[in-house]
């Protein structure tokens, strides 16, 4: 309640200085005062310039709110960020030893089936598998916190490297080498800019596009990885034939552990596309997913380019000499 009181005190202070001043001219001179003649013009121009400053007061008062606002919305934002980054650290802590006990034990009761000349039951040959999967989505868990909070490189990368190497490494993708898989690079009138980042990074990321393309396709279906420059920016494509993906879910598959319901009885942890947005957000880039069901699904990728060489165009008049 004090507080609240020293905080009236100032501005109230010229309210009672001016109180006072009134009381006392109205005791000690009752009959002096103050006449002035003026035109009307002057009164209008002096009414708007009055009226002037007190828009300019409103309008200022109403924007440093609005960044006050602002302000306060970033920083929440931000602390919702780094909250969840301090929750994927933990998760990682938390299950890394549980994890590597799980597979050390596994491995032993393996070795002992094996030493006693018995198989294996094939329920030990699940729980692996699963263990398997979970020690993967910790490591994809530890990759996204580090993506989101640690310093990436910042060096001119060769895009059409990025996808010819993207296209081999879809051969090692189960399924990969029953898939066609393309690149098409554009080499004429110039080639692709370079893109200034961190190329294991963005490597990764286009790896975990063509991953997707692949498991959720049928063997024989098209893969196709393109590159084209726009506005000054680079864009990859990844398209399949796949499944696709329907409308009410194409937003949320970019969330952490979502997964489409298309993607239900295939292998995964829901983790590839956050990967993506997160290194493309890292490289001042953005995502966009186009796809329909039982057709196909494109993502793309957009990168600022670097080094852009300044192409000029000659125009020749006809009949010039």
């Amino acid at each position: 309640m004090a507080a609240r009181w020293r905080l009236l005190v100032p501005p109230l202070l010229p309210v009672l200085a001016g109180a006072v001043a009134a009381a006392l001219l109205a005791r000690f001179t009752p009959g002096m005062g103050l006449y002035l003649r003026t035109s009307f013009a002057l009164v209008a121009a002096e009414a708007g310039v009055l009226a002037g400053i007190a828009l300019a007061a409103v309008t200022l008062a109403r924007r440093r709110l609005a960044r006050g606002r602002a302000a306060a919305a970033e920083r929440a934002a931000a602390g919702v960020r780094e909250e969840h980054r301090r929750f994927l650290r933990r998760l990682d802590h938390e299950l890394k030893n549980p994890l590597t006990a799980i597979r050390a034990g596994l491995a032993n009761l393996a070795d002992a089936w094996a030493a006693g000349a018995q198989p294996a039951p094939p329920a030990l040959a699940v729980v692996e598998a699963q263990t398997v999967r979970l020690s993967r989505l910790v490591t994809d868990l530890r990759k996204l916190a580090e993506v989101a909070e640690g310093d990436i490189e910042r060096v001119p990368v060769d895009v059409g490297h990025l996808l010819r190497a993207a296209a081999a490494a879809a051969e090692d993708v189960p399924g990969g080498d029953k898939r066609v898989v393309s690149v098409s690079i554009p080499q004429v009138p110039w080639p692709l800019p370079p893109v200034l980042g961190d190329a294991d990074l963005l490597e990764l990321a286009l790896w975990n596009l063509v991953a997707n393309a692949v498991k959720y396709s049928e063997p024989g279906a098209t893969v196709e990885l393109r590159g084209f420059e726009e506005n000054g920016q680079v864009t990859l494509e990844v398209a399949d034939t796949g499944t696709g993906i329907p409308d009410d879910e194409a937003d949320q598959v970019w969330d952490e552990l979502v997964r489409g319901s298309a993607a239900r009885g295939v292998p995964g942890s829901g983790l590839g596309l956050s990967l993506v947005r997160a290194v493309v957000a890292r490289h001042g880039g953005g995502c966009e997913l186009r796809s329909r069901p039982g057709e196909g699904t494109v993502i793309r990728v957009r990168l600022p380019a670097c080094n852009l060489t300044r192409r000029t165009e000659t125009a020749t008049s006809v009949g010039s000499p």
